[in-house]
């Protein structure tokens, strides 16, 4: 594939190979460590149980990991025999929706477990004796191990979800993010200059098809909030009758507004004149200085509307969170190049919560936007379509079959996300209904 992990030969540097194989293995662990939190937190009545129908029990996604990793390292990467080619089907997210899920013979919690153990120990030894060269686009500079540790990663957010959409008292803890010293002095927005700038990447070695190739993109100027959109400034929305005025929203989310009685973001209620949430299990409060989350692209294109201002789009949000005014050239993260750290950006589900809107200082942008990493997905106005010259990769269900108008793409990662899956290139999307999931957002207006 000619957008696959840069070949700059068939063999790298020694060195290099196992600096390669050493973040391959502690990604590999580091997701693995996280799996069994969240799996072992809770019963095997709890693994087993639907919390929603908008979810999978957390016992398929368990299994689902380890069919995975086997299907691409064992089978893909090694040639070897399939452990156990029955369970193929249970376990393909494309063939039994999330809702249905409960009533297939999947395994137990014990046998789930020892599957996804077992295919993980196979896997490292796997890792030991690759040669992580640049022949082969599959494991050219590691990159199905960095796939497999990303789709791990990406399943324990969503084992997050269903965590928080389990009802039940709190079985998850973690530490309060850091408070921002100097947020209220921050401005409202900031100026993006017009011009072009190099989007997407053909380089980074573990990013996934949608991310490629690089390609030019010119992005007239714009204004864009400098940090989120916080739960104090959507409660003004609300209070000024936002699910009670049918000019703030797209037909579709009128709609839906008016079928489901939305009045607030999802898990939010009013008690005694207080807006109150709920959040793993803990009823608190809604903190006005944080960024407001679980909420649908209806709700932030309809806040956006109220707000005299719109949705940025996925361009202009890559441009802010990449672009190098200096240099010209287009940086890894808002902060630069070097990998996230936790003074940068609220990721890996150190907190399990948004920071504070101002926070991370040093995670901001040249053009003085903060929190574009971590924290909330943010809603772009976008579709989400390739970027061109788009070639899948390394198989076309992961995006292709995703294009076109039906889904809106997300970005910037939240703190459910680990560093490993997330980049300033990094695009998620899903359907824009969606309220269960980490999403909040920023606007923009034109310049």
């Amino acid at each position: 594939m000619t957008h696959s992990p840069n070949p700059s030969g068939c063999a790298p540097h020694e060195a290099d190979a196992e600096a390669l194989r050493q973040r391959a293995l502690t990604a590999l662990l580091t997701a693995r460590e996280r799996t069994a939190l969240l799996t072992d937190s809770v019963d095997d009545h709890e693994l087993t149980a639907q919390h929603s129908p908008l979810m999978s029990p957390l016992v398929w996604d368990l299994a689902h990991i380890g069919n995975q990793e086997e299907l691409w390292l064992l089978r893909g990467v090694a040639g070897r025999e399939a452990m156990r080619p029955e369970i193929d089907g249970l376990y393909d997210a494309f063939e039994h929706p999330r809702a249905t899920r409960p009533s297939l013979p999947l395994l137990a919690p014990a046998e789930a477990r020892a599957y996804a153990a077992e295919v993980r120990g196979r896997a490292l030894d796997v890792l030991d004796g690759t040669v992580l060269d640049g022949c082969r686009p599959l494991v050219r500079a590691g990159f199905a191990f960095g796939m497999i540790a990303q789709h791990e990663q990406q399943h324990d957010e969503t084992m997050l979800i269903t965590h928080q959409l389990r009802s039940g008292p709190a079985v998850l803890a973690a530490a309060v993010p850091p408070a921002p010293p100097e947020a209220a002095g921050l401005p409202a927005e900031v100026l993006v200059p017009g011009g072009p700038f190099t989007m997407g990447t053909s380089t980074e070695p573990w990013a996934l098809d949608n991310e490629r190739p690089a390609h030019v993109c010119d992005v007239a100027g714009f204004f864009i909030d400098t940090a989120p959109v916080t739960c104090g400034a959507y409660q003004e929305f609300i209070e000024d009758g936002g699910y009670t005025e049918q000019r703030w929203w797209a037909p579709e989310g009128w709609a839906m507004v008016r079928e489901h009685e939305l009045t607030a973001p999802l898990f939010w209620h009013r008690d005694a004149g207080q807006w109150l949430r709920r959040r793993f299990g803990v009823t608190e409060a809604v903190p006005g200085n944080e960024p407001v989350i679980h909420v649908s692209w209806y709700e932030a294109d309809a806040f956006a509307r109220w707000a005299g201002r719109r949705l940025p789009t996925e361009a202009e949000w890559e441009k802010a969170a990449r672009h190098d005014p200096v240099s010209g050239r287009s940086r890894r993260y808002p902060w630069g190049d070097e990998d996230p750290a936790p003074g940068l950006a609220n990721l890996g589900q150190r907190h399990l919560r948004p920071a504070p809107a101002g926070a991370y200082a040093q995670g901001r942008c040249p053009y003085g936007a903060g929190q574009l990493i971590g924290d909330v997905w943010e809603w772009t106005s976008s579709d989400f379509l390739p970027y061109p010259g788009f070639s899948a990769f390394p198989y076309r269900e992961y995006s292709e079959v995703f294009f076109g108008p039906a889904h809106k793409v997300l970005r910037g990662g939240s703190f459910a996300v680990d560093p490993v899956a997330c980049r300033g290139t990094f695009r998620n999307w899903d359907l824009p209904v969606r309220r269960q999931i980490f999403s909040g957002f920023r606007t923009a207006r034109d310049a």
